[in-house]
């Protein structure tokens, strides 16, 4: 993938809502604590743009949970379905149990990993306020793809798959 310069159809802004909108769709990716030695896992995301957090559901008695007490750096990884979007995201995750938010976010499938219900002492969620992000972009369809494979060794020259670029959000803050 390569780093271009942004076209007006690919400006900053434009990257940003399609972070956004992806997260979204896609609803699930990887979060994990950066400079932990647990794994990433498999979280439901619920977004909310205009304060560039995301909003995970949890038990308190989790390591995720307990690593973040505080706050903590980590990053949420997020690929969509058809694999033309791929986005690492850092930031700062938390342990932040916000009632007004259980309530908001709340629906079956969160509701068949808590029994106990909303009032379930254990139940926590995560809030992660994303600084920057990393994504990548291919909207190749599966010809062109191989034909860029195919051209590509015959020409020793990197394939034109995609490209890669940061992301800045909306608090404008980088942390790299």
């Amino acid at each position: 993938m390569s780093s271009e310069p942004h076209t007006p159809k690919d400006a900053p802004e434009h990257d940003l809502e399609r972070l956004w909108h992806e997260i979204h769709k896609v609803r699930y990716g990887m979060l994990g604590l950066t400079g932990s030695s647990d794994h990433f896992q498999p979280m439901a995301a619920f977004c909310e743009p205009e304060t560039a957090d995301i909003w995970f559901f949890t038990r308190s008695d989790t390591q995720l949970a307990k690593g973040c007490i505080g706050g903590a750096p980590a990053m949420f990884i997020v690929q969509s379905k058809d694999q033309a979007f791929h986005a690492c995201i850092g930031g700062a995750l938390e342990q932040h149990r916000d009632g007004e938010r259980i309530q908001k976010y709340w629906n079956p499938i969160v509701a068949a990993w808590y029994p106990a219900g909303k009032d379930d002492p254990l139940l926590t969620l995560l809030r992660f306020t994303a600084r920057d992000a990393q994504v990548w972009l291919s909207e190749t369809n599966p010809i062109r793809f191989f034909w860029e494979i195919a051209k590509s060794n015959v020409t020793h020259h990197e394939p034109d798959v995609g490209a890669s670029r940061p992301v800045l959000m909306s608090n404008g803050e980088r942390s790299f």
